[in-house]
């Protein structure tokens, strides 16, 4: 009495044990669920639109993350080539014993430069045109060390920068006075020689001897840069610095080179670095980097969604194929691995594709943009708005790292739900009506 019962038993249930896991049939079967037929061609599209948007999702990635760092990387060596990572200024008495002061931070471990500099606000004009700029003295050994300034002067020379009884200024704003070097332009300062009706405005003309181009537009037109010795006389600053600035080894490590300072410098100073006269624009670009990574990452988001929906129509469309599939004896974890195969395969092949197509953007998108510019005659990523005289970008490994490993879970994970629904197809059920 109890053999039919076994035998109507034994029919409803498969054998568990199956071939080996991702064996040669469950790769066939997934590859082959892959391409375009009839009945499933618009589940052949939804896939073609999913490795799209991974594709296109990673690379866009991969090419924003490269600008953001460029633009973090470029601008802090311009700034702070420029600028300096420390500055000190004199509090209670002025700085006249500069010298003492840069001797003994000198001898400070970690201190690569520090040199003395008179800076002032000033007009300046030629006879074309007029500008704002910020007149600094400084001295000759001083000026060839500064990062921003050797090696990037285009015109003229610093030679004999401090018997020159010249200035140097930047491309930019040579060619807003449509001056070149030989010509003469004139500086302008409120705070001129001392008569009975008060302080007089001074006003005296300087040959440009030397056109510099730091990178930086903004710098480039507003920086000029004459003798120390001078620039004293012309300020009424006689034997004084305004501030002194230095550049350290680890501009990162400021807190500890501050506590080294300020013991070394003898004397009352207001010390400031880098980090706090830039601090809101590097927190903004830090910022806007972070919500730049976010909203990219919607896009691969978008598409591991597409993967989630075109393996559940697939899943539905061969329900019967499965059913057959598990009658014969394939196991459910058989039934599963073929379908994580198959959405896998969109996000690794996706992936892969966006890897390569964003590294050959961001490595090459200066010849981009210039060859856009020319054949379309374009003006994209125009100077006169940006920082920047070129469009940035440095590929950081971690980043990519990041990215890929990023776009390769989201695909992964969008193909357990579907997969497992596949596995969980109970084939007395799918073949009841066939």
């Amino acid at each position: 009495m109890n053999a039919p019962v076994v035998a109507q038993a034994d029919s409803n249930q498969v054998p568990e044990s199956g071939t080996r896991a991702f064996a040669a049939f469950e790769w066939m079967l997934a590859l082959r669920y892959l391409r375009s037929r009839r009945a499933n061609g618009f589940v052949s599209v939804i896939a073609g639109f999913s490795f799209l948007g991974i594709m296109l999702g990673v690379a866009t990635l991969i090419v924003v993350m490269s600008v953001m760092n460029g633009f973090h990387i470029e601008l802090m060596s311009k700034i702070i080539g420029i600028n300096g990572h420390v500055f000190m200024q004199g509090a209670d008495t002025p700085l006249t014993d500069y010298d003492e002061v840069i001797e003994r931070v000198s001898k400070v471990p970690g201190v690569k430069v520090a040199l003395p500099m008179v800076e002032s606000a000033a007009g300046v004009s030629s006879p074309y045109q007029q500008s704002g700029a910020l007149v600094r003295g400084i001295r000759e050994k001083d000026i060839k060390q500064l990062p921003g300034i050797a090696g990037n002067v285009k015109l003229g020379t610093l030679d004999n920068f401090d018997t020159s009884e010249g200035v140097a200024i930047g491309q930019k704003l040579a060619e807003n006075l449509s001056v070149r070097v030989g010509d003469k332009v004139s500086i302008l300062t409120a705070r001129g020689a001392q008569t009975p009706f008060g302080v007089a405005p001074r006003i005296k003309s300087y040959p440009v001897v030397a056109i510099f181009q730091i990178g930086v537009s903004e710098f480039d037109g507003i920086f000029v840069y004459m003798p120390l010795a001078e620039a004293q006389e012309f300020f009424n600053r006689e034997d004084e610095a305004t501030v002194i600035e230095a550049f350290v080894d680890n501009p990162d490590d400021m807190d500890n080179m501050r506590k080294k300072l300020d013991a070394a410098v003898g004397r009352p100073m207001i010390m400031t670095d880098w980090r706090q006269r830039n601090r809101s624009f590097f927190e903004a670009l830090k910022v806007e980097r972070t919500v730049m990574f976010f909203i990219l990452t919607l896009i691969v988001i978008v598409a591991a969604l597409n993967i989630i929906s075109g393996l559940t129509m697939l899943v539905k469309d061969k329900g019967r194929a499965i059913a057959i599939l598990r009658t014969m004896g394939a196991t459910r974890g058989a039934i599963l691995r073929i379908f994580l195969i198959t959405g896998s395969a969109i996000g690794i092949v996706g992936t892969l594709a966006g890897f390569l197509l964003g590294l050959l953007v961001a490595h090459n998108l200066e010849a981009i943009r210039t060859g856009l510019n020319t054949m379309f005659n374009l003006n994209i990523f125009d100077p006169t708005y940006y920082f920047l005289s070129r469009l940035p970008s440095v590929v950081v490994p971690s980043d990519v790292i990041t990215i890929v490993t990023l776009s390769l879970s989201l695909s992964l994970l969008a193909t357990i739900l579907p997969s497992w629904s596949a596995a969980k197809t109970d084939p007395v059920e799918a073949l009841r009506y066939e």
